[in-house]
């Protein structure tokens, strides 16, 4: 969530696309009871997930904005997890009661009205595909992230098109339920990728992104470096790394010459995805020098 450019516009287009997908999810609700389709109330569900999904981001996208302080020294990015796992427990129990009323209809299947699936379906595609585009035009990662999420929609909208196509021609209403089911076994792959990822995060495992082996040969290859050890990376939000380590030197430095070696670390660092380090410098104890 790095909102350093472009004012507030980022914000703003995080906001029209959450009202255009709230809106649009309340329609589902009402139309999928309407026209007795499954499909469409399964759609309703993901579509309801995304909405809180894009709230959380338009309300985070303006708290990433306030700096670090003694509550919270590294920011506010890490709120966005707490969202993260509580939209995964709504998308997870909606998921649930979704599929409990699908898999009865696979055995006793009932025709939805197909004309009513196939007037939500375009409106789907139409009011999704606008709020995409919106937030494509956007720079920042959290505009490409909700926008790609947004055109998973689109793509689960244009099933439900084809699916309200084909049994309005021919008489197969166990599409209906099957799309449903389909639909919610994606949310749910989905759901569990996110729980996963963020649980890492919280727990403060290792970036993923992030070789610490590779790392410290990088920092160990550094002039007037022995070694480096104890390293110990975690992630605040997913982009934001941090790093600490001890950085066994092979000679006494100057104050200067400390700071200069400490910075050529962090730039190394930091081309590997490393945004904050902390280096801690300790002499080689061996009057013999380095032995690398």
């Amino acid at each position: 969530m790095h909102t350093h450019h472009h004012g507030h516009r980022d914000v703003k287009n995080i906001r029209v696309a959450f009202f255009l997908n709230l809106s649009f999810t309340l329609i589902e609700f009402v139309g999928g009871v309407l026209t007795n389709s499954m499909a469409i109330l399964s759609d309703a569900v993901h579509d309801l997930g995304d909405s809180f999904s894009l709230g959380l981001s338009w309300y985070f996208q303006k708290l990433s904005k306030k700096p670090g302080n003694k509550s919270y020294t590294y920011g506010y990015k890490r709120f966005s997890l707490l969202g993260a796992v509580v939209n995964s427990g709504i998308l997870l129990v909606g998921s649930v009661v979704i599929l409990f009323n699908a898999l009865p209809r696979l055995m006793h299947p009932e025709q939805p009205d197909t004309k009513g699936m196939l007037l939500l379906a375009v409106l789907g595609v139409i009011i999704n595909g606008v709020a995409v585009l919106r937030l494509r035009r956007g720079s920042s990662i959290n505009e490409r992230v909700v926008s790609l999420h947004l055109l998973e929609d689109v793509l689960g909208w244009v099933a439900v098109l084809i699916g309200a196509a084909i049994m309005h021609f021919v008489d197969l209403p166990v599409i209906d339920p099957l799309l449903s089911v389909a639909i919610t076994l994606f949310i749910l792959f989905n759901v569990y990728r996110n729980i996963r990822q963020s649980f890492r995060i919280i727990l403060q495992g290792s970036p993923d992104t992030l070789d610490l082996d590779m790392a410290a040969d990088a920092v160990s290859a550094l002039e007037g470096v022995c070694r480096a050890e104890h390293l110990h990376a975690w992630s605040v939000d997913g982009e934001y790394n941090v790093l600490t380590m001890h950085v066994v030197v092979d000679k006494e430095m100057t104050m200067r010459e400390q700071q200069l070696l400490k910075q050529e670390i962090r730039s190394t660092l930091n081309a590997m995805g490393v945004q904050h380090a902390t280096i801690e410098l300790e002499l080689f104890d061996d009057p013999g020098g380095c032995r690398l």
